[in-house]
């Protein structure tokens, strides 16, 4: 299967919490997209990874997306290095996307950071004709995205690029309230953490609706890109 778009996040929720109102705007028009989680979020302090996979798959479903698939790589301890590059160029050369969306370059978490250049350099490496990989026992072709943007997430990080995500917030906020062991609850027993604050689930509307007001529309999501965002015509801004 082809996608037009794969997300690839760190853990699960990443992409829920910062580019899900993108996604549910492209599938809406018609476009496919998937989501591939690097690791299993295993050392997350609030529930477990059996329920982050639950959680995961509900989110999924919400969103519409044609894939969701895990790597499994080690929450906390996965490394930018040769094994861990082959994985993610495997899964591009699978589902071929054109547009890739990945991790923000500088966060709080030291996973985001580094989920952002791993899939980077895979994305590049997925393009030489060299590196040999296999699906279903078979040599797959070379295959390079044409556009690898950065999502922002824990830290206000100015954005290059603003997609309005206006009508689609609602699905963007039921995504992120399927991980019910991760947010805000206040009948929840789970220790807490910066993420499962009132505030914290506040600010994922109030972001979006400044970015919004930035732009002169409702909601938006922002992106950083590392090489130049380039558009045919002057007129495909907004």
């Amino acid at each position: 299967m082809k996608l037009d778009i794969l997300a690839i996040g760190a853990h699960p929720d990443d992409i829920e919490l910062s580019c899900a109102g993108t996604l549910a705007k492209e599938i809406s028009k018609g476009k496919k997209a998937g989501i591939l989680d690097l690791t299993q979020g295993e050392l997350g302090t609030r529930g477990s990874k059996e329920l982050r996979a639950v959680e995961a798959k509900n989110a999924a479903e919400i969103l519409g997306v044609s894939i969701r698939e895990n790597l499994a790589m080690k929450d906390g301890f996965f490394i930018n290095d040769k094994e861990h590059q082959l994985q993610v160029i495997q899964k591009i050369r699978k589902y071929r996307p054109d547009i890739v969306l990945c991790n923000a370059i500088d966060d709080r978490h030291i996973d985001h950071g580094k989920g952002s250049r791993l899939v980077r350099d895979a994305c590049f490496l997925s393009g030489l004709r060299k590196i040999e990989t296999h699906d279903e026992n078979q040599v797959q072709s070379p295959w390079r995205p044409r556009l690898v943007l950065h999502y922002i997430q824990w830290k206000s990080l100015t954005p290059d690029i603003v997609v309005d995500i206006s009508g689609f917030i609602e699905t963007k906020m039921k995504s992120v309230l399927a991980y019910t062991s991760q947010f805000y609850d206040k009948n929840s027993k789970e220790p807490s953490t910066p993420i499962s604050s009132d505030n914290f689930l506040n600010s994922i509307t109030y972001r979006a609706a400044d970015l919004g007001r930035i732009i002169g529309v409702d909601h938006a999501e922002g992106f950083t890109v590392e090489r130049y965002a380039a558009v045919d015509s002057i007129f495909d801004l907004i």
